[in-house]
Order: structure tokens, then sequence, then C-alpha cells
């Protein structure tokens, strides 16, 4: 049915089965629904499916290519939708008019999808009926009053404040030990962190998460030797996805994601190996995945991070023919009870699905220790791969979610050695973190200058006056951040990404292919690093 509406003042046609109006807002509701206004859009939303995946305002009318490779769309995508001929966004979109208004269509449910066609924003269902909040006004207005109606339907954190966490992962990327990292948690005495995280390494496999001859205390003697240092034990899984060498896998294949040709489906290539996805409908996953966090927590980890939880909702058959991201809810609903009150950091999750579950969420790509990959960035078209500037913008696309979670825009640097980020840049990260209001680094304080050092500190303490100016704009107290000139994406290759593209098919066994599998140098990054 359509109908031509106001909204807040503006004029719109629109089609739904159903509309009403609430508190919130105008209320659509049906399977597909569409939104036409009057007048020309000069920028339109982007909202990416999970954490890594690309987030930003774009000009009206501009469309993306499908980022290559094409193997890591499960891993950094939504591999259903990677190839839309449209521009897509999940859950939520957003045109933005020359007066600087906006116009918003958000999904109030999961499986739900957005495109944008000569003006007119188009949102579905995956399945079934549901209902979509339109609003109209100022950007800040408008995201506001979707996160308000999201948080009535799928809840909101805890009330607890986020911590200022320390982990090992860009120091030690996938090598960790225990007599390092024990020297480490005696160099960080005095400074004000609250978590000492274990990142990546620790384990014999992904997939078989016991500790390795690293860890020859095992985690639990790892947990209390943090805790005597006086911080909180905090240890990363990736509890959804295994790899072929694992135990797990070995032992359970019956347990994994299935195509309708009964084929395993792939979730990305990580750690040299293809990734594969649990299938959390199957009674049994959940029991393991329960009794999972709770060896994490009998071992004395009161903050666990999460890692590669968009695995759960890719698409595939499941054991119980239930929608994707309803499955992927109901894995989060086991690993947040079986937790209890431990503090609950999700990453590499789709967003809505993991809201009202989990305290705080990763927000963007993975940081690394490089501004941008042009290789990756301009001639890839890969914005979902590690690298600061990948970061921030798609972090600041997200920080509406503020109100309903801790939003993690990953760690900030404050070393000189090992990083190629300028001081700007390294600056520019910082006051992101004080934003989102999620503060963490990686750098060992062997590495620090006493500058350096000072500087952390004062990061991790102070509390500044942070506002608002615009889209892109902040003041902290008295200083004025633009992340403005950092946002805009490169311009398309079209030669150069045919030529990388027929180099990749022509050497899938390459070095250089697996790294670009996985979205960064582990192996290199690890060999310039830990032989300091």
């Amino acid at each position: 049915m359509a109908l031509s509406l106001l909204i807040h003042g503006l004029q719109v046609t629109a089609t739904a089965e159903h509309f009403h109006n609430t508190d919130e807002g105008l209320i659509l509701r049906g399977q597909y629904v569409s939104l036409e206004p009057p007048l020309p859009a000069i920028r339109q939303y982007i909202h990416g499916w999970q954490s890594w995946s690309l987030t930003t305002w774009l000009n009206a009318g501009r469309t993306l290519p499908p980022s290559f490779p094409y193997r890591l769309h499960p891993l950094q995508l939504d591999p259903a939708y990677a190839r839309h001929p449209l521009p897509h966004s999940a859950w939520v979109g957003a045109l933005e008019f020359a007066d600087g208004t906006v116009l918003l269509l958000g999904a109030l449910g999961l499986e739900a999808h957005i495109e944008y066609s000569g003006g007119t924003m188009r949102g579905w269902y995956e399945s079934g009926h549901g209902e979509w909040l339109a609003a109209y006004g100022t950007e800040s207005q408008v995201f506001a009053t979707y996160a308000s109606a999201l948080a009535g339907r799928l809840g909101k954190r805890r009330e607890v404040p986020a911590p200022r966490v320390w982990c090992s992962w860009y120091s030690y990327f996938g090598h960790p030990d225990e007599t390092s990292l024990g020297l480490d948690l005696e160099g960080l005495g005095g400074i004000p962190f609250d978590v000492f995280q274990v990142d990546d390494g620790w384990q014999q496999d992904i997939g078989d998460w016991e500790p390795n001859a690293r860890f020859p205390a095992g985690m639990d003697g790892f947990a209390r030797q943090i805790r005597a240092g006086g911080f909180i034990p905090g240890l990363w899984l990736a509890p959804l996805i295994a790899v072929p060498s694992s135990r797990l896998f070995k032992e359970h294949t019956d347990w994994f994601l299935h195509d309708e040709q009964g084929e395993l489906v792939s979730a990305g290539h990580n750690w040299g190996e293809r990734v594969y996805a649990l299938d959390p409908t199957q009674p049994a996953v959940l029991e393991w995945l329960a009794a999972l966090m709770q060896r994490v927590r009998s071992w004395g980890y009161d903050y666990a991070k999460l890692d590669f939880l968009y695995a759960g909702g890719l698409p595939g058959v499941r054991h119980n023919n239930i929608p994707r991201e309803t499955s992927l809810r109901l894995a989060l609903q086991t690993l947040r009870e079986s937790l209890g009150n431990a503090y609950l950091l999700t990453c590499g999750v789709p967003i809505l699905p993991t809201l009202g579950l989990c305290d705080g969420l990763r927000i963007g790509p993975d940081v690394a220790s490089h501004w941008v990959s042009s290789l990756e960035s301009e001639t890839l078209y890969n914005f979902a791969t590690p690298g600061a500037q990948n970061a921030i913008r798609t972090s600041l696309g997200r920080l509406w979610l503020r109100p309903l979670v801790h939003t993690d825009p990953d760690v900030v640097f404050f070393r000189s050695i090992h990083l190629s980020l300028t001081a700007e840049q390294k600056g520019l990260l910082q006051d992101l973190a004080v934003i989102a209001g999620f503060r963490g680094t990686s750098d060992l304080v062997r590495w620090l200058t006493p500058d350096e050092r000072e500087a952390l500190c004062q990061f991790l303490g102070a509390e500044p006056r942070v506002r608002r100016l615009d889209r892109y704009r902040y003041q902290l107290n008295q200083r004025e951040v633009d992340f403005a000139p950092h946002i805009d994406l490169p311009p398309q290759r079209v030669f150069e990404a045919g030529r990388v593209k027929r180099f990749v098919q022509g050497r899938s066994n390459s070095e250089r292919v697996l790294t670009l599998a996985h979205g960064y140098d582990r192996f290199s990054e690890r060999r310039r690093l830990t032989k300091k």
C-alpha cells in the first residue's frame, strides 16, 4: 500500500502493509517497505553487516564494486549481499539532503536490508514481516530515535563502566607466551589499566581452546598471576569457528554449517587454513559453547573478547530451520548466560544481533600499525582490512550506537617504534577512543619512552568534555578534532584491480595471496616485533 505521509514535516511517498505513529515516530510494517522523499538526496548512509564491514556516508548514487579477494567475503562482509547490484545497507539506511536534514529508515528486527535506487530507500526482511522506523530531522536526532527504538526491542548493555584494556595482540600477534607476558604484567605497574587481556595464540588450535605449550602453568595459573598484578584477567576466543587441523573439527564435522549441496560453508581464510562455522542450532553445539564459557570463568577470567562471531550468521542449511541472524542471537544468548557477570566484548560480529547481549562491541576493522594499504584500499577496493584509516572511517559511522553498547574502535598507539603511523595519525586514533568511550592499547612498556609512558597514563586517566560539532568534527574540552579530511574513499582503479585479480587467481598458493587472505601479514609482523 502506497501513501503520501508526513514524517516530522517532510512529505514522503511510503509503501508498507501497515503504518502507525508512536512516540518513537512513524512505524511501518511489512516484509517490503520503501520511502521516496520529494527532495533529491546528496548523500546516502551505508551500514556494513558486521564489525569490520565498511560503514560510511557516500555521495548519493555512488555504487561500490565487490571488494577483492572474493574468498574473504564471508570474513569481511555479508556474503549473501557482497555482490548486490545496488548500494546496500544492513538494517538501517539514511538519506541526507542539501539543508543537512536526514531521512532514516531502520529495521527493528533481524535479517533486514536496505537498498538505494533512484532516490528511494527500499527495505526488506529475508523472511517474514517486521517493523521499521521512519524518522526525519537532524542526523543526531534520527539516529538517537533509532537507537532508542532498538533498545526497546533488542535491549542495551548493562550499567557497567567501560574498562581500560591492555591486550597482547599488536605486540605479540599470534605468539604470546607466559614468561614474556609475565614480564609485561610487571611493567604495567602504576599504569591505570583495568584489564590485562591475552589475545590470540594461547590456544592449541582454533577450535581447541586449551592452553598450548607456551603457557605451562595453564590459563588458570596465568589468570592468578594477572589478578596478583592488580588487573582483571581477560581472554580472547573465537568460539563459533574452527580450522580443519583442530580436534574439534576432526571429531565433530557434523556440527558445522553446510550448504544446500551438503558442502561445508566457508567462513573465510585465516591462520593459513580455511575456516568453518559451527551451527549453533544444534543442541550439542550449544552445550559445547556453554561448557567452554564456563571453563573460561572457572579459570578466573572476568573479561572475554569473543571474536569472528559473524560465523554464526552466515547463510547455510541449519539443523533447525530458523533465520540466520536469529541463529546467531541464539548462540550469543548461550555465551552471555554462561559467562555470568563477566564483561563481554564482541568482535567481528553482525551489529543488531548482539545488542542487549554484550557489554562492548567492536565497531570497526583492526587498526594495524599502518595508516592504509594502497594495494588493499586503492586497488582491491577493500575497506574491511586492517588499517588505522579504515578503522577510523567505519567507527565514526557507528558512534550512534553509544547509548546501546560500549563502542570499541580498537586500540591506540603511543609507541614510536615498530610503527609507521605519524604523530597526527596516532593522535586521531587516541581522540577517537576518547570520543567512543573505550580505551585500550597493546604497547609494551619497554617500547615506550618516558614521555610516551606519561602520555599513555594521561590518556587512560583523562575525562575531557566531549561535544559533537558535526558529523566528523568534535570538541574535546577547548580543542577541536576534525576527522573529515581522512574519511573519503579513494577513486576506483579498474585496470589495476583487474591486473591484481589475475595475479591472485594465477598464484593462489603464493605467500602474498596468503597475506591478502589473512588481511594482514601475521608472519612478518611477528618476526619483526617479537625478536626485539
